[in-house]
């Protein structure tokens, strides 16, 4: 009786330096990954932070949204395009609005808001193309309905746009590059 009982806590023991072990395994890619893509794209560490973390929140790989934000801003906060789209994510407000309610420009400026809604756009786009990476990423730069109209029309939405973003996509896990 006594050994079943601590066959049973050495069990539970095990069980537990499993999880532990795996939270450690994910912590240290979660580092890994950061520093990496710091170094890669030249940008501070708690900016690539801000994107893995705020990117695996809203469902895209994180690895993805480093290169929605290269291309899309070169990683300036401050970007403003001629189509009025403001920071790292190159939002229009008419977008944002739809996830934020009463947002304002400046509020677009903020790092965590702008990645935010940006993230949460394309995990939104990706699901209405049936996870179809380059229709969503030219959905997000074209506009979705822009995208369906030249789909009806049976044209081809290629515009370079999902290209460049996907040129130096490198999605978590993998080694080589794409």
């Amino acid at each position: 009786m006594i050994a079943a009982r601590e066959l049973g806590t050495l069990s539970d023991q095990l069980e537990a330096a499993k999880g532990e072990a795996t939270v450690m395994k994910l912590q240290l890619e979660r580092a890994n990954a950061i520093l990496e893509n710091s170094t890669r794209y030249q940008i501070p560490a708690d900016l690539s932070a801000a994107i893995y973390d705020i990117a695996l929140s809203e469902g895209i790989d994180p690895s993805l949204g480093d290169q929605l934000v290269k291309i899309e801003s070169q990683f300036n906060r401050k970007a403003k395009s001629a189509m009025q789209a403001y920071g790292y994510t190159q939002l229009q407000i008419a977008t944002a609005k739809f996830y934020q309610p009463g947002i304002k420009e400046k509020d677009l400026y903020e790092r965590d808001t702008n990645l935010r809604l940006g993230f949460r756009f394309l995990n939104e786009l990706l699901a209405r193309f049936h996870y179809d990476v380059h229709l969503a990423l030219l959905a997000y730069n074209r506009g979705p309905a822009r995208v369906d109209q030249i789909l009806a029309q049976g044209g081809n939405p290629a515009n370079g746009y999902s290209d460049a973003v996907l040129k130096g996509y490198r999605p978590i896990g993998s080694t080589g590059s794409r």
